[in-house]
Formats: structure tokens, sequence, C-alpha cells
């Protein structure tokens, strides 16, 4: 069987835990920040983890590789 393709983009925006979790960086820190408050956007620094389902379809179809 041909080996199968990790997605290109799923392996820039997330990363795999030791525990199979999925991290990614959350959205809304590009553009607008003077009307966001500074705890808000030190807030959206961190990695938040995706829920179990889109973990697992991810995992499953994008990055073949990281089960």
């Amino acid at each position: 069987m041909p080996k199968v393709k990790t997605n290109s983009s799923a392996k820039k925006r997330f990363r795999v835990t030791r525990n199979k979790k999925i991290l990614h960086k959350q959205a809304g820190k590009r553009h607008n920040l003077d009307k966001k408050s500074q705890g808000r956007i030190r807030k959206l620094r961190k990695s938040a983890s995706l829920s179990e389902g889109h973990s697992a379809s991810i995992l499953k179809f994008k990055m073949p590789y990281n089960r």
C-alpha cells in the first residue's frame, strides 16, 4: 500500500502532545487589538486544545502518522 501524505496545512497549524491532544493557536490576535483589553490579548497567547471529536478526525484524516 502507498504511503499516506500528511496534510501540510495541518502540520503547520496543530501540535500533537504525548496524550494525543491537539494544540492550536487561538484566533483573534491579528488585528483590531486596540479594542481588546490587555488581559484578553494576554490570554489569547496560550495554545488551546481541540475537542475530542475534532481531534479524532484531524488525527485520522490529516495527520495519519501521529496516531
